[in-house]
């Protein structure tokens, strides 16, 4: 039977960055393998540096050792108090396993000294260690458990080889991605959601991964203006060969909350490839017949075949009713006209205690999680068509773990235009007849 971390995923999470970024491995339970210092000891020693904690009635207390403990030799401690999320520390300085851990039962009467008593299953410092860690003056702490965790890098070799390899693997198939039946020469996305949400920064960090620096073709604005205003539709060049991948990201004017934004008949035109590339949107009506602008006679590749709703992670909790009844009423409208959709959801490296390491296993991320439950619960996508990315913004150089999250995005779309093209030879016409019918309703 695997043995557990008494440790909830916030603690875990602020012991992690405290100290460094670390992934815990837990190495000794004491409710499990006994609480004596020597069977402590044999299964903690040489592992590198460790993180020792301790639970008591009241408090999580424990010590970090920077170094590995050997026997006999000291390593330098530093002492912490986790009360609910505030962490303080200590340090106590070097200090050997065997004192640390009273091997040698032998107490040591300084005001400043630290002893973990497994036997006796307490804890005893002195005044001034108990004041600096903030906690009350009771010397004595009676141990309710006692667990040890190696402590490793978040990155190790291993993972980071793992990624680079997932990455070239995305690249690959991305590049010789065909759409389906040859029906189309590009497959094309359309971005849209609320204005600021990361559209035009979404395109740009996929133009950036495929160009092998970071670019910045598409303006961005800031998360409450955005800056899109036209109707963009942008074919990337592969900085490899010089080619156009097989695939546009179009890009349009965010969703307003009442006033203003995207018309919901400019949606559908775009849909059904009525929108010429730098149509100026015009948030107070929509695009008129006979516009310069406007393509009388569109064929199926100048027609949307997925649409990607990007929304600001941090913004999904804070969306108004409006916002949601808007995103909602267009989601059934889309499905009705048989248009295929995603979520993409930005900004997940800024969510807090978020480390990179959690972004290669969003899966076991309990916050993120909590975040994409938060998304089909409110605005009823299901969990397989979202997706979560860091676009690039302010970094210079490219990397590996922001990389395979844009990469798999963008994969989760193209599956789903495929999905789209698969089905329209048998219903191309109801389809157009479908999407022309809504776009003669109202303005979002």
């Amino acid at each position: 039977m695997a043995v557990t971390t008494r440790l909830t995923w916030l603690h875990e999470k602020i012991l992690q960055n405290h100290f460094g970024g670390k992934r815990l491995s837990l190495l000794y339970k004491g409710s499990v393998h006994g609480f004596c210092s020597g069977d402590l000891l044999d299964r903690c020693c040489n592992q590198g540096p460790t993180l020792t904690v301790i639970y008591g009635e009241h408090h999580i207390i424990g010590a970090y050792a920077e170094e590995s403990y050997q026997e006999r030799k000291s390593a330098s401690i530093i002492l912490f108090a986790l009360q609910e999320t505030k962490i303080s520390e200590w340090k106590l300085g070097l200090c050997t396993p065997e004192r640390l851990f009273c091997y040698d039962n032998i107490h040591y009467n300084s005001t400043t000294d630290f002893q973990i008593e497994l036997r006796n299953r307490k804890v005893i410092m002195g005044s001034k260690t108990t004041e600096d860690l903030g906690l009350v003056q009771n010397c004595t702490i009676s141990i309710q458990d006692c667990e040890v965790f190696r402590c490793e890098d978040l990155l190790d070799e291993r993972k980071i080889k793992g990624v680079t390899e997932l990455r070239k693997s995305l690249l690959s198939a991305l590049r010789t991605y065909e759409p389906y039946g040859s029906l189309v020469p590009q497959t094309r996305i359309l971005l849209l959601g609320p204005v600021g949400a990361g559209k035009s920064s979404f395109f740009n960090s996929v133009r950036s991964v495929f160009q092998g620096h970071v670019t910045h073709q598409a303006l961005v604005g800031t998360n409450k203006t955005g800056i899109s205003e036209k109707y963009r539709t942008y074919s990337i060049r592969d900085g490899k060969d010089g080619k156009y991948l097989p695939f546009i990201l179009c890009d349009s004017l965010g969703l307003g909350e009442k006033e203003g934004g995207l018309c919901r008949d400019d949606i559908f035109y775009i849909l059904n490839g009525n929108i010429r590339d730098r149509y100026q949107f015009n948030p107070m009506e929509s695009i008129k017949l006979g516009h310069r602008d406007y393509i009388d006679s569109p064929s199926l590749k100048d027609r949307i075949h997925c649409v990607a709703f990007v929304f600001d992670t941090n913004s999904v909790e804070h969306f108004s009713s409006q916002m949601i009844v808007k995103i909602k009423r267009l989601r059934r409208e889309l499905i009705n006209a048989g248009v295929v959709h995603v979520a993409l959801l930005t900004h997940v490296d800024s969510m807090d205690l978020i480390t990179k390491g959690d972004l290669i296993e969003i899966d076991r991320c309990v916050p993120l999680r909590s975040k994409l439950e938060e998304v089909q619960r409110k605005l009823g996508f299901a969990l397989s068509d979202i997706s979560v990315v860091s676009n690039y913004s302010s970094e210079w150089e490219l990397d590996p773990v922001k990389d395979v999250l844009i990469l798999s995005a963008l994969r989760r779309m193209l599956w789903a235009a495929d999905d789209f093209l698969e089905d329209l030879p048998l219903e191309r016409g109801n389809q157009r007849k479908e999407i022309i019918k809504c776009a003669q309703g109202r303005k979002l």
